[in-house]
């Protein structure tokens, strides 16, 4: 007898199935919704954000600081992100008007479903703050950083900051959910450190303050990136039978097979992918390709002559969102944007003395230049994967 368990923001389902299931993808059919079986114990349902329904196993790409600009985000879109969240906002500077902040609010229609990331540590300056968010950008979902563990930003005690200050964090979640009327999420961390471990009642406090979707980061703040990301205390969030909204994981999701196994053994809504994105949008392919398989077209995402998911398409690949970021930018910021993609990119891992081509990336502030050092890059590729190194370049 295998048991199949539902765990959905809508529905609560059990059924029971004779018969060996195990490894079989069913579509099942029931009150409207449908389901797909990924294996003998797990059935999920399409989530939903407000109005916004997504397709099964939505795959959300995650707010970064100078990562997710407007280019980036179109090519993750383009690779089968679900959603995709812009650069966090730091609510002062919005109610300020200052101009570098504003254009950060810059959104367009191909990447839609698109969520606005805004933070700060004082209420009322949050609230009209998200005023001015929807009133000029008009994002799908609107999204609260409670999770940024870096200094200047939980130091001063907004982002992760407010996980020491729960009633503020509380009181700017209300302030916001009544400010606006589009969809309110909140993006959070486990707790403050070991010791504090406070998502699970935390989860049902944002519930009640009216947001419509949670997604956790499976560290405390105190670890700030480092460690592994502990997923359990996620699906305890999630199996709380008190918690009605969409539970979205994240944390340390770098390949396909972590993604099916986070949804699988957590019973999430949604993953979201973050630092595995840099210098390599086609992880959303990769993803899809084994959670929904042929949905993700690589011809449609990207012009190239060269054959999908080669070395040579995945730099055309980067080469397209230089150009992407800085048509929808500028050629300097673009740049600005890009360069550190291309700096990470695994497409480069093991390439023999790579550092100075890196460097170089690093530094170079028009297109002409950084595309002459991407060709001499793709060259590199090319030796390298017929010589000693080439396992290491083709993984």
């Amino acid at each position: 007898m295998a048991a199949f368990i539902l765990h959905s923001s809508r529905l609560a389902l059990s059924l029971n199935k004779t018969g060996g299931a195990s490894g079989m993808k069913i579509k099942a059919r029931f009150g409207g919704f449908y389901f797909a079986f990924l294996s003998a114990c797990t059935i999920f349902a399409p989530m939903k954000i407000g109005n916004i329904e997504f397709g099964p196993y939505p795959v959300f790409l995650a707010p970064m600081e100078d990562v997710t600009d407007i280019g980036f985000r179109l090519l993750c879109k383009r690779f089968g992100a679900s959603m995709v969240y812009s650069e966090f906002v730091a609510a002062d500077a919005l109610v300020r008007m200052v101009n570098r902040s504003l254009e950060k609010l810059a959104v367009c229609d191909d990447e839609r479903p698109v969520a606005i990331q805004i933070y700060g540590k004082e209420p009322g300056a949050v609230a009209d703050a998200a005023r001015i968010v929807v009133e000029r950008a008009h994002p799908d979902v609107l999204d609260l950083n409670f999770g940024c563990p870096v200094k200047r930003v939980a130091g001063k005690g907004a982002g992760a900051g407010l996980l020491q200050d729960v009633p503020r964090m509380l009181d700017i979640t209300r302030a916001v959910v009544d400010a606006v009327d589009v969809p309110v999420t909140v993006k959070t961390r486990l707790g403050w450190d070991d010791s504090h471990k406070i998502i699970v009642n935390l989860a049902e406090q944002l519930q009640d303050c009216g947001i419509q979707a949670l997604t956790i980061h499976g560290r405390t703040r105190a670890q700030m990136y480092t460690g592994e990301a502990d997923w359990t205390l996620i699906g305890e969030v999630k199996r709380n039978p008190r918690m009605r909204i969409p539970v979205i994981g994240n944390g340390d999701i770098a390949s396909p097979a972590r993604a099916r196994e986070c949804f699988e053994r957590y019973g999430v809504d949604a993953v979201m992918v973050g630092r595995a994105t840099f210098g390599r949008p086609w992880i959303f392919k990769e993803i899809m390709d084994e959670l929904r398989p042929g949905e993700v077209s690589a011809d449609a995402a990207v012009r190239s002559d060269n054959p999908p998911m080669s070395a040579d398409w995945k730099i055309d690949v980067l080469k397209e969102q230089v150009l992407t970021s800085v048509r929808r930018i500028d050629e300097y910021r673009g740049i600005l944007h890009s360069r550190r993609h291309l700096a990470a990119s695994p497409v480069f891992k093991g390439i023999p003395n790579f550092r100075e081509t890196r460097i170089a990336m690093l530094r170079a502030t028009t297109v002409d230049e950084l595309f002459a050092i991407l060709e001499g890059a793709r060259e590199a590729v090319r030796r390298a994967a017929h010589g000693p190194m080439a396992d290491a370049i083709s993984e």
